[in-house]
């Protein structure tokens, strides 16, 4: 933690090496006024000195990754004779409360439509449509889908709850990536059916053996399958190729890499390095209108994470897109 003592002139007397990485290397025999300079920290200082109160403020500098935030204290020596001077960074803590403040607000908006709309047509099935059997059963069905979209919502809310508690905990059951694949694409044979769309494999009868979580593999791979239907468009196909990487360079191991490819409309390059992000959507009607809660790539990245993997993410407008999910090699 950054420290300083100072004199009662504002004199600095001693600073600690992480003050003088923080402020500069020559702070010690200049004035506290001249280095730190903002206001609510110069009074902070002050009633200390003046008032032998401690004092504390907010403290920002500009970083090389955006703004740094300390909280700053001012502790008063005894007889007035300076004070001690400390700065505890508070960047991490406060990007995790905007982070909670945004999901909350997050999650209200998206649960806030459906509630409107399940409200309104209660409102209007006791009132004018009371014996509109036309009207009513029209009304049901808009019900029943906005209630199924808060069930989707609060499933995905619990799915990526749980992923994140387990994040840290590193999977030790073998898993075949393979056969994972083979049973993911099965259960989804009735959805590919109804849109109409085949299914091109390339490497599923290897033994891709990968230290994992089965569950969670299912997840992420239901997860970026389904997407590759909704997205890829009817009549068209989805490619699904699994291949051996002698030495992944990020990973600096051997690894598997399952590619999973759409035909779609493709997504623009400035969408990419967010589609992972809580409830970003680079279409908010489009996804809504296929069953999307903007949750499902979140829940990819950190099951994505759990396993020491990484997500790569590549798309072509008017080509399609292709998600490339790359695990290290275990042999068992």
């Amino acid at each position: 933690m950054p420290l300083m003592i100072i004199d009662a002139s504002y004199r600095i007397e001693v600073a600690n090496d992480p003050a003088k990485e923080l402020l500069g290397a020559n702070i010690e025999g200049q004035n506290a006024v001249t280095i730190l300079r903002q206001a609510a920290t110069l009074a902070a200082i002050d009633a200390a000195i003046r008032d032998g109160q401690e004092g504390q403020a907010r403290f920002m500098l500009a970083g090389v990754a955006g703004e740094v935030i300390y909280m700053f204290h001012a502790r008063p020596l005894p007889n007035g004779a300076g004070a001690v001077l400390s700065f505890e960074d508070r960047s991490q803590a406060e990007e995790s409360e905007m982070i909670r403040r945004n999901f909350v607000a997050n999650i209200s908006h998206e649960l806030r439509t459906p509630l409107t709309s399940l409200m309104g047509f209660i409102e209007t099935l006791r009132g004018p449509a009371r014996k509109d059997e036309a009207a009513r059963e029209r009304f049901l069905q808009i019900m029943e889908q906005e209630a199924n979209r808060m069930s989707r919502m609060v499933s995905d809310l619990l799915s990526l709850s749980r992923v994140e508690a387990d994040e840290r905990i590193r999977p030790r059951q073998s898993v075949n990536l393979c056969a994972v694949l083979r049973s993911v694409v099965a259960t989804l044979e009735g959805k590919l059916k109804d849109a109409n769309v085949a299914v091109q494999t390339s490497g599923l009868e290897q033994r891709a053996k990968i230290a994992g979580d089965r569950d969670q593999l299912i997840q992420l791979f239901l997860n970026l399958i389904e997407n590759a239907i909704k997205y890829g468009g009817q009549d068209c196909t989805v490619h699904i190729a699994v291949c051996e990487i002698k030495r992944d360079p990020t990973l600096r191991m051997s690894a598997w890499r399952v590619d999973i490819q759409d035909e779609g409309e493709g997504i623009d390059q400035i969408h990419l390095p967010r589609l992972t992000e809580r409830f970003y959507r680079v279409d908010d009607d489009r996804s809504r209108q296929k069953g999307g809660t903007g949750l499902g790539l979140a829940i990819v990245k950190h099951i994505v994470n759990r396993h020491r993997g990484r997500l790569k993410i590549q798309s072509e407008q008017g080509v399609g897109s292709t998600f490339s999910t790359i695990f290290p090699k275990e042999d068992f």
